[in-house]
């Protein structure tokens, strides 16, 4: 089981709002996933990013990979993920 820490997308139609979560890489974008880990809320300004930082270690140290822009958002946090 190959786990990705991506974004789920909620929200209304224009007004996106996300969940970062663990989903196993074969699971939909939006359908089920292991563990919410945080949100995403691209339309504050500045977009306010919340995680829990601790369970986001553990699956990175687990061997889960974070996808381009949630490698991003953890840089932006300080919790710099080397790509693989």
């Amino acid at each position: 089981m190959a786990v990705k820490i991506r974004l789920a997308r909620y929200g209304a139609k224009k007004r996106p709002f996300y969940r970062i979560v663990a989903a196993d890489s074969q699971y939909p974008r939006d359908g089920r996933f292991l563990e919410n880990l945080g949100t995403y809320n691209p339309m504050a300004n500045p977009s306010e990013v919340t995680l829990k930082k601790e369970r986001v270690e553990y699956w990175l140290s687990k061997g889960a990979t974070p996808s381009d822009t949630v490698n991003s958002l953890l840089k932006k946090e300080g919790m710099y993920s080397n790509p693989a």
